[in-house]
């Protein structure tokens, strides 16, 4: 069964908004949980415009699955996620004026930095994912970096207007989670995924994992989040 990894980013995105107490993304991780998540993903950026370093420190504590930090490859997060100890760390590219993270990692350029990271945070047991794009290059170099997941972007298929161009973009990922799976990756996929076009990704078979946050929390403003984990967990199913 494909797990679901769910995102509370946007939980603190709207807490940031007035600069309070509420609402609380760890509250919303421990509803999530009851829902039937199988993870749970924060992203700790530089600018800390959502989940603030409480946050992950409290989740770290609190999370009963697997606490999964998305963050940049720099020092000031790998200094804090050895402090931490996720169990997860994806390397993520970061722009402090994009809205969400816009692009997979560019693995190719930055082999050595990359390799070096990712055997530091491997070093205190912690396992280590590239966020990329759905290209065979790319999948490659993360394989020389040594990295132990790769977590396929699925933006550009979320966002296609056409329904060829869905399934040229539909064809990329599937041909990535491929070669990723030939390569030992454990394959994850995620960005842009909602409750209509997550089925047919679901149903690749070499795909383990899909991490899903702006949809679940948008839904989950008007059910609940335990509901609206429930609900995707049933569209991965094949079930909604």
């Amino acid at each position: 069964m494909t797990r679901l990894g769910v995102n509370v980013d946007h939980v603190a995105t709207v807490r940031q908004a007035r600069l309070v107490n509420e609402p609380d993304p760890v509250e919303a991780a421990v509803m999530a949980e009851m829902g039937g998540a199988d993870g749970i993903i924060v992203h700790l950026r530089e600018d800390r415009r959502h989940i603030q370093d409480r946050d992950l420190n409290i989740l770290r504590q609190t999370v009963k699955t697997k606490l999964n930090l998305e963050m940049a490859a720099t020092q000031e997060m790998v200094k804090i996620a050895l402090e931490v100890k996720p169990d997860t760390v994806t390397l993520v590219p970061e722009r402090r004026e994009e809205l969400t993270t816009e692009g997979g990692l560019e693995v190719a350029m930055n082999l050595e930095y990359l390799k070096k990271m990712t055997g530091l945070m491997q070093d205190a047991e912690i396992w280590v994912s590239l966020f990329i794009a759905p290209d065979v290059d790319q999948i490659k170099a993360s394989h020389r970096v040594g990295a132990d997941a790769v977590e396929i972007h699925t933006g550009k298929y979320a966002e296609a207007k056409t329904g060829q161009e869905k399934d040229e973009e539909y064809q990329k990922i599937i041909n990535a989670a491929k070669v990723a799976s030939k390569l030992k990756f454990e394959v994850v996929a995620g960005h842009g995924l909602n409750y209509r076009n997550t089925r047919k990704i679901a149903q690749l078979t070499e795909i383990v994992e899909l991490n899903i946050g702006h949809s679940i929390i948008s839904r989950a403003m008007l059910v609940g989040m335990e509901a609206a984990v429930r609900e995707m967990k049933k569209v991965i199913e094949g079930v909604l």
